[in-house]
């Protein structure tokens, strides 16, 4: 493995564990030049699968776009990152049991913000006001209204 800091070709693991959901393996490694200790995660590769955008165009569903998605949403709140690796882990679960080759990416915006509402509210609010491209202020605090339900 690849060290991120220097480049390095070879690494050693210092730890291997399973995730909560046993979906993963985590690694911990070490880099055999530099030292600095680095995280891998080992998965099942899925089934390709396409994501239908807005515009109608076609793109990889990538894992790290959603997981971004989540980290900017709950920037600066006090969530965890395995939190959100979780989250991303229960969606793409999700998504892969649909067995379907193509998923729209409001399908999974729709998860994303199901998640988020479980793990903080003001990171949902977030993600939504992006997510749902919100016309002016009313179907803001609409949003907000409907959170309080």
């Amino acid at each position: 493995m690849k060290c991120p800091y220097c480049n390095f070709h070879d690494s050693k693991v210092i730890d291997t564990r399973p995730t909560d959901n046993n979906e993963s393996i985590r690694r911990r490694r070490s880099c055999l030049s530099c030292g600095k200790r680095f995280t891998t995660y080992e998965r099942v590769e899925g089934q390709t699968l396409v994501v239908i955008k807005k515009d109608d165009t076609r793109e990889a569903f990538q894992r790290s776009k959603v997981l971004n998605s989540l980290i900017r949403a709950a920037e600066k709140r006090p969530v965890k990152l395995e939190t959100l690796e979780n989250a991303v882990d229960e969606i793409e679960k999700e998504i892969n049991h649909l067995n379907q080759k193509e998923v729209t990416s409001a399908y999974i915006g729709e998860l994303v913000m199901d998640r988020l509402k479980g793990i903080d509210k003001v990171a949902y609010i977030r993600f939504a006001s992006v997510y749902r491209e919100f016309e002016d202020v009313q179907s803001f605090a609409d949003e907000v209204e409907n959170l309080k339900d």
